[in-house]
């Protein structure tokens, strides 16, 4: 896990406050699993929506920001350290729960198997 725990971006992944990340491919350690749809900078819950396409009938996943190894601008790329499978078995984003329930993240820290912070 980095120092910055689960939803912090680790200060050696080459996020820069402010990067819109919208449209960037996502590579997980085993190759390309889709593109960000959204993303957030908040402070303790920060994350990436994943668009995975047909690779898995369209699902978007969620990514705690803690999950990224590191951010490639020049490429638009983003490096997360979990496989293709850890990915395609994690809970959907479902964004009606996301805004409404406040343990929703608790969910993706359980999967992810990091401690929520």
């Amino acid at each position: 896990m980095n120092e910055a725990g689960i939803w912090g971006y680790g200060q050696d992944t080459g996020h820069r406050t402010g990067n819109d990340l919208i449209g960037y491919k996502v590579e997980a350690t085993d190759g390309h699993i889709g593109k960000i749809d959204k993303h957030s900078e908040d402070a303790g819950a920060s994350y990436l929506v994943v668009d995975t396409g047909v690779w898995i009938f369209g699902k978007h996943v969620l990514l705690p920001a803690g999950t990224i190894r590191r951010i490639d601008t020049a490429d638009e790329t983003v490096y997360v350290d979990r496989t293709k499978e850890q990915i395609k078995n994690a809970p959907e984003f479902d964004e009606t729960k996301h805004s409404g329930e406040p343990s929703y993240l608790e969910e993706f820290a359980r999967y992810y198997g990091m401690p929520h912070m």
